[in-house]
């Protein structure tokens, strides 16, 4: 399973993201698009969107801390 996390220092939604996962035992890559502008294109290219955080899961896009949809794709994965 592969999930990425876009995000930013000063988010708490990102914050909150990050936590859950961690509680969740689930393995992440943390994207800072504050200083990453490479991964701060990727995830406007990937989401349409500019705001964090943006989840990616296994190629599923979650905007914001959607925590039913993240939990659904969790299990899928």
């Amino acid at each position: 399973m592969s999930v990425i996390v876009y995000s930013t220092p000063s988010c708490p939604w990102c914050h909150k993201v990050k936590d859950y996962l961690e509680f969740k035992e689930i393995r992440f890559k943390d994207i800072n698009v504050a200083v990453d502008r490479p991964g701060a294109m990727e995830m406007i290219r990937k989401s349409g969107q500019s705001g964090v955080p943006v989840i990616d899961i296994d190629g599923n896009i979650v905007i914001g801390f959607d925590q039913s949809k993240i939990d659904m794709l969790l299990r899928r994965a």
